[in-house]
C-alpha cells in the first residue's frame, strides 16, 4: 500500500511527479489498482493505492496514515522549514559567502511590491550577488511561485539561487537561463533532533529524507564551483 505523493517521489528518477500522478488515476480508472481518500488530522487529504489483490488492507491503511499525521504535524513542518534555510546558512558562511539580507524583498535601493513574496536570503562573494530560495520539502515547489521569485530577482538585479531537494530538469533550466542555478539535495533534512521520525520515513516509506547535522562538502562544492565560473 502506497500514498500519492510517496509514489510520485519514488518514481521521480524516471517521471516528473505530475506524470506519475496521472498514471495512477489511469490505473484506478482501468481498475488495476484500487484507492480510497483519507483525511489528515491538518485537514488535508491524501489518495492511497493499493492491488486488488491484497484484501486485508485496513490495518496498513490505518499505520500509513498514523505515520502521515505524525510527519505531516505542523510543528514539524515548521521545524523541517527552519532547519533547511539554517543548514544552508551554515554552509554558504562556511565557504565565506557574506549574508546581506534575510526574508527581505528589497536590495540596493529597488523594492519589490508586485506581489508579498520575499527571498529567505540574499548572499554576496566576490562581485557575485545571490537572492537563495530554500525549499525543504519532498514534493516540488509551485512553479507559480519559482517564476515569481526569479522574476523579483531579476527586479533586484540578484542571481536567482534555489536550493530544494528536487526540481523538475524543465525548471532548472529555466533558473538557469535567467542566470541562476539550483542546488538540488535529492534528501529532504530533517533537524537532529527528529532523527528517529527522519529514519521511520525513510524505512517504512522509502522515502528520501536524512538528519545531517551540515551539509555535505560534495553537495556545497556543487555551487561553489557554479559560483567560480560564474564570477570568472
Amino acid at each position: 500500500m502506497f500514498f500519492s505523493r510517496q509514489v510520485e517521489v519514488i518514481n521521480e528518477g524516471e517521471f516528473f511527479h505530475w506524470i506519475t500522478n496521472r498514471a495512477l488515476r489511469e490505473l484506478e480508472e482501468e481498475g488495476v489498482i484500487k484507492s480510497e481518500t483519507r483525511e489528515l488530522s491538518i485537514g488535508s487529504r491524501t489518495k492511497l493505492y493499493w492491488h486488488p489483490t491484497y484484501r486485508y488492507y485496513k490495518r496498513k491503511a490505518k499505520a500509513l496514515i498514523d505515520l502521515l499525521n505524525e510527519y505531516t504535524n505542523p510543528e514539524i513542518g515548521r521545524a523541517l522549514g527552519w532547519h533547511g534555510e539554517m543548514m544552508v546558512l551554515e554552509g554558504f558562511a562556511r565557504t565565506q559567502f557574506v549574508q546581506l539580507g534575510r526574508n527581505t524583498n528589497s536590495f540596493g535601493g529597488k523594492n519589490w511590491t508586485k506581489t508579498n513574496h520575499d527571498l529567505d536570503f540574499i548572499f554576496q562573494k566576490n562581485s557575485a550577488i545571490y537572492g537563495v530560495e530554500v525549499k525543504n520539502r519532498l514534493g516540488y515547489m509551485d512553479q507559480g511561485e519559482l517564476r515569481t521569485k526569479i522574476e523579483l530577482c531579476l527586479h533586484l538585479e540578484v542571481r536567482p539561487v534555489f536550493v530544494v531537494r528536487m526540481m523538475p530538469k524543465t525548471w532548472i533550466y529555466e533558473v538557469n537561463q535567467a542566470g541562476g542555478f539550483v542546488l538540488v539535495l535529492k534528501y529532504q533534512l530533517y533537524p537532529p533532533t527528529h532523527r528517529v521520525l527522519a529514519r521511520k520515513v525513510k524505512e517504512e516509506l522509502g522515502l528520501p529524507v536524512d538528519s545531517p547535522r551540515v551539509l555535505e562538502e560534495g553537495t556545497i562544492k556543487r555551487f561553489t564551483d557554479w559560483h567560480e565560473r560564474n564570477v570568472n
